[in-house]
């Protein structure tokens, strides 16, 4: 499906980054950047340009190929990587932020993930998140055909147990992002991060 989907020369989800991790990023710390479901590469070529290292995770190799064209055409790196999520396992302790922007995946699946950002970050390292909820079917702007694949605010703050949150919202905002994404429509956002370690 995705393969498909991407094929069009033109980028589906537009190229420019998500407007929640515009906004979030500007106050985290630079460094390893992981990107989940990262479709097309808007918001991992945006990450690039704000002096991250990033590596972009999907399913689609149409995608990704996509993806690192937009990063060579906007003058920057960045890895990529072919996988599906449900198969991908996140490295431990090893990135300082995680990002999650319409990943929307069985809840199982969702579930491990999720557990596996908690260990992934470093102490002190941010994970970002902005996914439809239940009531987008209402709104039918984009997003998954199901309410089994898509996120609440108390389901998210369920499983990223170990995480300290700085925003945990279900909200309604104008998500204009590419012909999938257009219109206003109903959301969840999370910021949070890891806690460093005291060891006084």
């Amino acid at each position: 499906m995705w393969d498909e989907r991407y094929a069009a020369d033109e980028y589906v989800y537009g190229t420019e980054p998500n407007d929640f991790l515009r906004a979030a990023v500007a106050n985290v710390p630079r460094g390893q950047a992981l990107c989940l479901g990262e479709g097309e590469g808007r918001n991992a070529v945006f990450l690039a340009q704000q002096g991250f290292e990033v590596l972009a995770v999907d399913s689609s190799a149409v995608g990704l190929q996509k993806a690192e064209r937009l990063a060579a055409d906007r003058g920057v790196h960045i890895d990529t990587l072919v996988a599906d999520l449900a198969d991908y396992t996140i490295e431990p302790d090893a990135w300082d932020l995680i990002v999650s922007i319409f990943c929307h995946v069985p809840p199982a699946i969702r579930r491990r993930l999720h557990a596996e950002v908690v260990t992934g970050l470093h102490p002190g390292g941010v994970f970002m998140l902005e996914a439809y909820t239940p009531a987008q079917l209402d709104w039918g702007t984009g997003g998954p055909p199901t309410a089994e694949l898509m996120m609440t605010r108390d389901a998210l703050v369920e499983e990223l147990e170990g995480l300290e949150f700085e925003e945990a919202v279900e909200r309604e905002r104008d998500v204009i992002e590419g012909q999938f994404h257009t219109g206003r429509g109903a959301v969840v956002q999370i910021l949070a991060h890891k806690p460093r370690q005291d060891w006084a």
